[in-house]
């Protein structure tokens, strides 16, 4: 996460030839581990590279924060084709394609990792002096959340997946892995974060590790589980008593008093743009910042380039922001109508372009004809403006790569967790005054006073609208949206339903998604083909074919 990490010398790892792509990633913890991890700054050192697994290309840099994560109601891909890097996100990808294979791979490769450092330190924590255990001990929690979080997004994206425990089950032969139910890889999950709560301090209270900055604490552990129980209590599994459990932990994280909302949400987004961590609101965030340059081999991301603002290149000032993702313009409407202060800090209507003005210049300004059917037009190129690099990024940070940047990656902020609290308390039963406050929690850090909050008079349907609604205001392009849809069980009616309110504000809309999209089919990725192959008791997914 941090630069520290590549200190860590990686190896390949030495599996036999009958390993299976899922585990022909790169392993950072194979560094001989019969003479290494004799305490615990070794082990911390070994812990680092099980974080660093969350840098790549394949995980947070680019996979699972922007290519997975777009195609909903609020958002899309630039241009009306399928084709380079459309293809996920337009629904038209299939069982071989690269990406999904290799984020498959890079998410066991990680697991395996965080296994192998489990079951070193396990062995010998015992063996350590006090202090040593006691860090030990919160080393082996870091790891077991982390193991959680893997294996999270791998059951939440692929669904019927392949459940290793250990590094001997890495190493069975590709023939002999069966797919475990998807509640037994939930449970395995949760069993995880409940050790991880009990062991890890709070971030604000820990005296132990010499820096807590983008490492999880007992508030991440319980924020994590709690939107694992939502998801868990959701589409395709639907335990529901799951909502219950999700309200307790969230509870416990609203109830601390160790987690606050940052008063100035534009605040939050100068923060993630300039490596500044700040545990109140920042439960899990990957950190790719480096101001003396960009590593754009390993530890930079895409965060700002691939679905920021529009940026053109200036020599030695800049490189280029392609901006990739493009707001879906009935979400820019209907959030008009609410008069909501963070729109304007979410979505961009303007860009970077250095043969007109050094500053940003609306989209709206270029239009030489004026007509209703040209701004409409214009209408389709607003982008995300919450990682907007030349308003946020300070000059002695300047990024001049075309690809590359080093702005972070919110996995999961503390409003989430709110949002989490409320519509769990509402699905459960619960209490309605305690799910108004968490949502108006939210609500008066956006507007800036109460005049805004929802009413306790509520029914829980009409709160239930109301909090899905806030989770697209407040969480907006934050890689939330497309796996809310899909764990409410609504995500092809939504697509459906959007392309027909586009076409209705403007017969030539764009939304390419529409064209590709089946009920049944993409609330899962498939199996990579090139492991289902291997994998001979394995099936593919539903709608996938064999």
């Amino acid at each position: 996460m941090k630069k520290y990490l590549l200190y860590f010398v990686p190896a390949f790892c030495l599996i036999a030839a009958s390993c299976s792509s899922m585990l022909e990633e790169e392993s950072y913890t194979e560094i001989g581990r019969d003479n290494y991890v004799n305490n615990a700054t070794e082990a911390e050192t070994v812990l680092l590279g099980v974080y660093k697994n969350m840098v790549s290309d394949y995980t947070y840099s680019y996979h699972l924060s922007l290519l997975f994560t777009i195609s909903t109601d609020i958002a899309q891909c630039e241009g009306s084709s399928n084709t380079n890097f459309r293809e996920i996100p337009t629904n038209s990808h299939n069982p071989a394609t690269d990406e999904i294979a290799n984020t498959w791979a890079k998410l066991y490769s990680a697991i395996y990792d965080a296994n192998s450092f489990i079951e070193t330190v396990s062995e010998r924590i015992d063996g350590w002096g006090d202090t040593n255990r006691e860090l030990g001990t919160i080393y082996l929690g870091e790891a077991r959340a982390l193991r959680a979080l893997f294996y999270f997004e791998l059951v939440r994206w692929y669904g019927n997946i392949v459940l290793i425990k250990s590094t001997a089950e890495s190493k069975l032969p590709a023939t002999e892995y069966v797919q475990a139910d998807p509640a037994e890889v939930y449970a395995f999950i949760e069993e995880d974060l409940k050790y991880a709560a009990e062991v890890l301090p709070w971030a604000v209270d820990d005296t132990l590790r010499s820096s807590t900055a983008y490492r999880f604490s007992k508030g991440s552990a319980l924020g994590l589980l709690a939107k694992v129980y939502c998801t868990w209590a959701g589409y395709p599994l639907r335990d529901e008593s799951k909502w219950a459990e999700a309200a307790a932990v969230a509870r416990r994280v609203v109830e601390s008093g160790k987690h606050r909302l940052i008063p100035d949400y534009e605040t939050v987004w100068y923060n993630t743009c300039n490596g500044i961590w700040d545990a109140g609101e920042s439960l899990i965030e990957v950190s790719f910042y480096s101001p003396t340059g960009l590593d754009t081999d390993v530890t930079a991301g895409r965060i700002g380039k691939w679905n920021g603002v529009v940026a053109d290149a200036v020599e030695g000032i800049r490189g280029r922001n392609a901006a990739n993702w493009k707001v879906v313009y009935t979400f820019t409407r209907e959030w008009e109508a609410q008069n909501d202060p963070r729109m304007a800090l979410s979505i961009a209507d303007y860009k970077y372009d250095s043969s007109v003005s050094s500053g940003p210049v609306t989209y709206f300004s270029t239009v030489s004809s004026p007509s209703e059917t040209n701004y409409n037009r214009q209408r389709q190129l607003f982008t995300p403006g919450k990682w907007d690099t030349e308003k946020y990024v300070q000059s002695a940070n300047a990024i001049a790569n075309n690809d590359k940047s080093n702005i972070n990656w919110y996995i999961l902020r503390y409003s989430d967790v709110l949002l989490l609290f409320a519509e769990a308390l509402n699905e459960s039963g619960g209490s309605i005054v305690d799910a108004v406050d968490a949502v108006n929690a939210v609500r008066r850090r956006g507007f800036g006073d109460m005049s805004h909050d929802l009413s306790y008079g509520l029914s829980r349907d009409a709160l239930r609208e109301a909090i899905r609604k806030e989770r697209a205001y407040e969480l907006c392009f934050e890689g939330h949206r497309k796996q809310d849809l899909i764990r409410w069980g609504i995500y092809y009616d939504t697509v459906i339903e959007t392309a027909q309110e586009l076409v209705d504000w403007y017969s030539s809309a764009n939304y390419a998604v529409r064209n590709y999209i089946i009920r049944g089919r993409h609330e899962l990725l498939p199996i990579p083909l090139r492991d289902l192959d291997l994998m001979t008791k394995c099936n593919q997914n539903p709608g996938w074919g064999q």
